[in-house]
């Protein structure tokens, strides 16, 4: 049976339960930094940590009502903590709880992405050490250029998935930020010494200078890292789709016993995995569109950044997740045709060795353009005839034979030589 990885801790994140339990982290943290700076009583707050709670649907009768959600927030939980409550949210402003409350909504996020990604490495990982010798032709436009490995197109792989779990663990640094500045972040009316204590609290580190809000360029950062770790996804998958083409079928998505791919045609056996990795990357590019769209904001803050946020921040934190999730398991199940590589590469008597012909032929003292021509010439007839053998033609040519035994002549076809320094790659990644 193929594992499946379950999305409910990423999908629970987004949720408005989730979320108002952020902004009640942040409210106690930041009562418990004022208590530890003698500026509100001890006891009260061990009353609110006490008592503290909120009912999301209550939440949202109170919004119905007063039309601003934290206001509909906080006046649920001052119905559970009573007197002690006019202590909550002292000094601060909206925003204050609302990013710094998101930073802990995209920290968590992003811990969740990290490990998922480390699954995707390991199982590319896994599949470049299995396939490190496994032959097959490289294209290049598209077309057959030279022999390659299976294992060396993984090794490019992971080493661009490297990059990205790089590009998480700074984004870390980025988004990992809190403020509790209150109105237009001047700390008028609370101290930068509460926001400090808070966000020591909150595993963050404060902003050092805000606005209102937390400027949204780290948002923007925020879903680029993730568009581009999409791009990445997508372009593994197309490279699978290629590879799966009827006419090629060198690679293969898993296709499970009972699945059908068509409603029509029972043979098909369709790449819908990648299709569907390259459809959500888009996703995620548009999303960075509007989280570049949404830094511009007028002077020290306004909203228009808010509703977008709420839909692009949860979709791609959830899109990429699913995304790694079904990567993980494309690769992991990768099914691989050696005999089928090996019939595409000696396509037309192995015109793909032509380079190493040309080669030899130079060293037997032909000019590059001469010996150029004269390969071109036999790589093109057995291109463009029906059955034609690029190695017979240059076999029984006896130009070609003049220079090159029939030894000589055949060490080049020979693949291994493609493969002679692939070793050092292997070992830069550790495959």
């Amino acid at each position: 049976m193929i594992e499946r990885y379950t999305l409910a801790p990423m999908g629970e994140i987004w949720t408005d339960a989730y979320k108002l339990k952020t902004w009640l982290q942040v409210e106690i943290a930041a009562c418990e930094a004022q208590a530890e700076l003698g500026l509100i009583p001890a006891d009260a707050v061990e009353t609110i940590k006490a008592k503290a709670n909120f009912e999301p649907q209550r939440v949202l009768e109170i919004e119905a009502e007063v039309k601003h959600d934290v206001i509909a927030f906080l006046t649920n939980v001052n119905e559970y903590v009573g007197d002690a409550g006019r202590y909550i949210h002292l000094g601060m402003t909206s925003s204050d709880v609302l990013d710094t409350g998101l930073a802990l909504q995209l920290v968590a996020s992003l811990a969740i992405l990290s490990t998922q990604l480390e699954h995707l490495i390991q199982a590319v990982r896994t599949q470049a050490q299995s396939h490190r010798y496994t032959i097959m032709v490289g294209r290049s436009h598209g077309i057959h250029a030279e022999p390659i490995t299976l294992g060396f197109k993984l090794a490019g792989w992971l080493a661009e998935l490297l990059r990205n779990r790089q590009r998480l663990c700074q984004l870390h640094q980025t988004i990992a930020v809190g403020k509790i500045s209150g109105a237009v972040g001047t700390y008028a009316n609370i101290s930068p010494q509460v926001e400090a204590l808070t966000c020591q609290k909150l595993g963050l580190q404060p902003d050092p200078a805000s606005t209102q809000v937390i400027s949204r360029d780290r948002h923007a950062e925020y879903a680029q890292v993730l568009a581009l770790l999409g791009a990445s996804l997508e372009r593994f998958a197309v490279e699978i789709r290629n590879l799966q083409r009827t006419d090629v079928l060198e690679v293969e998505e898993y296709f499970s016993k009972g699945q059908k791919g068509s409603s029509a045609m029972p043979h098909k056996r369709n790449p819908i995995r990648s299709e569907r990795l390259t459809g959500l990357a888009r996703l995620l590019r548009g999303n960075a569109m509007v989280a570049l769209e949404n830094v511009a904001l007028w002077h020290e803050r306004d909203i228009s950044h808010s509703a977008a946020e709420r839909v692009i921040l949860p979709d791609s934190s959830i899109t990429a997740h699913f995304m790694l999730v079904e990567a993980t398991e494309l690769i992991r199940t990768l099914q691989v045709y050696p005999e089928n590589m090996s019939r595409n590469m000696n396509l037309y008597g192995g015109v793909i060795f032509s380079q190493r012909v040309l080669l030899a032929l130079v060293e037997r003292g032909l000019t590059r353009e001469s010996a150029y021509a004269l390969v071109q010439r036999h790589a093109h007839q057995a291109w463009n005839q029906e059955g034609g053998n690029f190695r017979d033609s240059l076999a029984t040519d006896p130009e070609i034979s003049q220079h090159l035994s029939a030894k000589e002549l055949a060490d080049c076809f020979d693949p291994k030589q493609h493969l002679s320094n692939l070793e050092e790659v292997y070992q830069r990644l550790g495959i």
